[in-house]
């Protein structure tokens, strides 16, 4: 039986798969939810504690390939001249996260470069530049017909002016539904909510 055993937790730890680390990371705002994240058709604009802005999506093969036509769209959109080559490592990233001058830049990126701290996020500092509309166009343009689960993720330290210009990024696409991205806690007891049967949050998102 011990044999039979080390066996086993040897297979095991051959084969599991480490949890890569995130790309960004927040420190979300706690909710009492149970509604889970959608898995398909995902499109997530993070915000991090700096209120430096990226874009990701699902890690699907659909929403990989959607992410490449976004990519393109705005290729086009603001001739920035990225070879299909280019399109499709950025499409492999993690996450988006520079100004369009710099997407070539990000194409020739290794993975585990790709994060917040290399990265200096998509613009968003005001009206006149705030390149996180045009994404949303580029998302509105692939996504017409269908529906796209848009989620926010800010992190708790995250200024004011950061989410008001992602938001109205959002409004000038007409994306005007998303889900905010929080962590989940038990329903305190003794509230009506408790009471009331309400259900223990189930994931993250």
């Amino acid at each position: 039986m011990c044999d039979v055993a080390f066996l086993l937790l040897t297979f095991f730890i051959l084969t599991a798969k480490p949890k890569q680390s995130e790309a960004v990371v927040v420190q979300t705002p706690s909710s009492v939810s149970a509604k889970r994240a959608p898995e398909k058709d995902v499109i997530m604009i993070t915000i991090d504690k700096t209120g430096k802005v990226f874009l990701s999506c699902g890690d699907n093969t659909e929403d990989r390939e959607k992410l490449a036509n976004i990519i393109n769209d705005v290729n086009q959109s603001q001739n920035l001249g990225l070879s299909g080559g280019e399109i499709s490592a950025l499409s492999k990233d993690p996450v988006i996260g520079v100004p369009f001058a710099n997407l070539k830049q990000q194409a020739t990126l290794p993975h585990d470069q790709i994060n917040a701290n290399n990265l200096p996020g998509i613009p968003v500092k005001d009206t006149a530049n705030n390149q996180l509309t045009a994404w949303m166009k580029g998302v509105a343009d692939v996504y017409t017909g269908t529906k796209v689960n848009l989620l926010l993720k800010g992190d708790n330290l995250a200024k004011y002016p950061a989410f008001k210009n992602v938001l109205t990024a959002f409004k000038k696409n007409d994306l005007l539904k998303f889900q905010m991205v929080t962590n989940p806690e038990n329903v305190p007891q003794g509230t009506l909510l408790y009471k009331s049967g309400g259900a223990k949050p189930e994931s993250e998102e």
